[in-house]
């Protein structure tokens, strides 16, 4: 292990909030004297399989742990996804049923492994407690709070002013996951901001069993490419991780200049002390910042695919914009309606936009492409035997033989 001070730096970079940096010094001291790996938690609630590059913060913090030599519990809220927790939602969150969970841990375990080390990651399922818990066990565990408490939270008080519905259920999460800590005896609970009041409850509830309060590490929510927004599908600013190589490279080069740093702090796996010095010749103007974005780019697309997919994406994309080439690779699709061809609908079925409105939008904007020249009008007439090269937006393409 390296110095219980250089761990703490590199700890430090991309955090939000740190309760308390004491507290966590203290224990890397201790780790580093005796040689035994903190115990570091992070849970996650099986609700959404798909996974975009704001998810991955909080694991990117869980490898840095890993490499540092000590010891990561990704913890599957399997139990506590029955019970739903609002997360500042304005209302409840939908509870999943058991074979729902089952399907979105296999893909969340197929995912996870992209960015941890398999062979030093721990998988729990709070099930494991949790189901063994009596009427009494729950009882004696709610005592550990009171309503003027819970109502402490953001989201239930605001939701509690507006009138709106606060199931009793919804108290109990904090404290599930609260206990999930005392079972784990965690040293460390990683989450996001959102999750503060959470795991403040975690560390009260250690303390309450006579156990070393964990240390809440939390990490800031990702803004997404438009550089405003958080990280998410619904506003169409994210980078999804098992999207294709071109289209994650493509993305991430698209990513604002003043958000580069960022994304190094909270994505990148590089050392800090290589980060400091990228950005240091970068402000001297010693360094193009689109090569420090295409780096990051090259590094995200291999840690989800592979370094050769990740060297491709990069020459794609210069083929593309910087020498206005058509990438060789395009897919090559059949398209039986050749009377009479509807553009939208044509961009819905090859997945280019989700709607036939969002199509028609990018027709009127000059965003679609016919063999490279722009196109306005929404039909295409009598078009059996022919293939055209058609190109939506600036990285999707397809060779459609009618």
């Amino acid at each position: 292990m390296i110095t219980a001070q250089e761990q703490l730096a590199e700890l430090k970079r991309g955090t939000s909030e740190i309760l308390s940096e004491k507290d966590l010094l203290t224990k890397l001291e201790r780790a580093v004297k005796t040689n035994k790996p903190l115990v570091i938690k992070a849970g996650f609630d099986p609700t959404a399989p798909d996974i975009h590059l704001g998810h991955t913060v909080l694991m990117q913090k869980m490898a840095q742990f890993q490499r540092l030599g000590h010891q990561v519990i990704f913890l599957i809220g399997d139990f506590t996804a029955m019970v739903g927790d609002p997360s500042g939602k304005s209302k409840t969150r939908p509870q999943l049923s058991p074979a729902e969970i089952i399907a979105n841990v296999e893909t969340y375990k197929k995912q996870v492994y992209k960015i941890l080390d398999p062979q030093k990651t721990i998988i729990r399922f709070n099930s494991e407690w949790l189901n063994a818990f009596k009427a009494t066990d729950f009882i004696r565990l709610a005592s550990h709070a009171n309503v003027a408490r819970m109502l402490e939270r953001e989201d239930f008080n605001r939701r509690y002013k507006e009138g709106q519905s606060i199931s009793l259920h919804e108290f109990i999460y904090p404290l599930l996951q609260a206990y999930d800590s005392v079972a784990l005896k965690a040293d460390v609970e990683l989450g996001g901001t959102d999750q503060k009041f959470n795991l403040l409850m975690g560390r009260e509830l250690m303390r309450d069993h006579q156990l070393e309060p964990q240390v809440c590490l939390m990490m800031p929510l990702l803004e997404g490419l438009d550089g405003v927004q958080k990280m998410s599908k619904s506003l169409n600013n994210y980078v999804g991780v098992d999207e294709s190589p071109n289209e994650i490279y493509g993305k991430m080069m698209s990513l604002p200049d003043s958000l580069l740093r960022r994304y190094y702090d909270l994505l990148s796996a590089r050392p800090l002390q290589e980060i400091e010095a990228m950005f240091g010749s970068m402000a001297k103007g010693e360094l193009n910042p689109k090569w420090v974005k295409s780096d990051l780019a090259v590094e995200i697309v291999t840690r989800y695919h592979c370094e050769e997919a990740a060297q491709g994406a990069r020459q794609n994309f210069e083929n593309i914009f910087a020498k206005k080439e058509i990438p060789d690779d395009i897919p090559e699709v059949s398209y039986p309606d050749s009377e009479e061809v509807w553009i939208p609908k044509l961009l819905v079925t090859l997945k280019f936009v989700a709607t036939t409105s969002e199509g028609k939008r990018l027709l009127a904007q000059g965003g679609v492409k016919i063999d490279e020249a722009p196109v306005k009008e929404e039909r295409l007439f009598k078009m059996a035997g022919k293939t055209i090269t058609l190109q939506c937006g600036k990285r999707k393409f397809a060779k459609v033989k009618f």
